[in-house]
């Protein structure tokens, strides 16, 4: 048997390996040099990291795996930056709890510390109630207008972020309207006159004759809260009755339902969950929303 003659490709002038796809035939070229280079170099450098660097993993029986001989471990790296970064948040994390919000106002890196500690607590926390960006919802007041039932300025929001609203805290805000329907203080007809004059006050359509049915009865029950100009007294987180900012709505069905028995919504007191300098930054955020006083 004699060995098969090479054959030469007749338009490059390279020999052939013999293999052939739809009349196209495989040319025996050589790898370039440069390659079979990279190639080599590329073993040489894995065989210096796999001793160098964790790199196997333990043979059976064994644990873990090869540490290499630096005893490299982004494991270990990544704990120590995390423990770092701890460290220098609580460092000025105490740094937060020891000033008062306007005097953090007054100190650039405190302050944008706060924000950003405070959007980041804000979004963990509130956002599910109030909304992204403190914009509300029925029934969940609205955080980034100038509206406040207990008060906008850095104090009094630190304050009810702190002890809540209805939370049981002995420090927590708490004021209940009566159940005027619920319980029998006024009759329906009291209760639908008081309607209109709350419509009346707040500039929407409304009977005239009924408001002034209704405004002995609003003396007599209302006024030592509301005001007697019905603008609402944040002392006793009573709501100003004449603008166009409702918690659970000012049409007078929503309006009837609350003078009939109102809601009384819980915020939870935040003073037990989360450490001195979060409630602080998170009052801070509250009042860079727009509506801080």
């Amino acid at each position: 048997m004699t060995d098969r003659l090479p054959e030469i490709d007749t338009h490059s002038g390279v020999e052939t390996t013999g293999h052939e796809w739809d009349g196209i035939k495989e040319l025996n070229n050589p790898l370039p040099r440069w390659w079979r280079f990279v190639f080599w170099a590329s073993v040489v450098v894995a065989v210096i990291y796999w001793i160098l660097m964790p790199a196997w993993p333990a043979l059976p029986g064994m644990q873990g795996h090869t540490t290499g001989v630096l005893g490299q471990s982004d494991r270990a790296d990544v704990a120590g930056e995390v423990s770092a970064a701890r460290a220098a948040r609580a460092a000025l994390g105490a740094k937060l709890a020891a000033q008062d919000a306007a005097s953090i106002l007054k100190d650039p890196e405190l302050s944008q510390l706060a924000l950003g500690l405070g959007e980041s607590a804000f979004g963990d926390n509130c956002a599910t109630c109030h909304g992204a960006g403190g914009r509300g919802a029925k029934g969940y007041p609205q955080l980034s207008d100038d509206v406040w039932l207990w008060g906008g300025s850095l104090d009094a929001i630190e304050q009810t972020v702190k002890f809540g609203i209805r939370s049981g805290h002995a420090q927590a805000h708490v004021k209940d309207m009566p159940a005027f329907g619920r319980d029998d203080f006024l009759t329906a007809a009291q209760i639908d006159d008081l309607v209109q004059l709350v419509r009346q006050a707040s500039h929407q359509t409304a009977d005239a004759t009924a408001a002034i049915r209704a405004r002995p009865v609003y003396d007599a029950n209302c006024a030592s809260c509301h005001g007697d100009d019905m603008r609402g007294d944040r002392t006793q987180g009573a709501p100003n009755l004449t603008d166009e900012e409702w918690l659970y709505g000012g049409d007078a069905p929503s309006i009837r339902r609350t003078i009939f028995g109102p809601r009384g919504g819980v915020m939870p007191a935040w003073t037990d969950r989360l450490d001195p300098a979060t409630v602080r930054a998170l009052a801070i955020y509250v009042h860079s929303m727009g509506g801080g006083e």
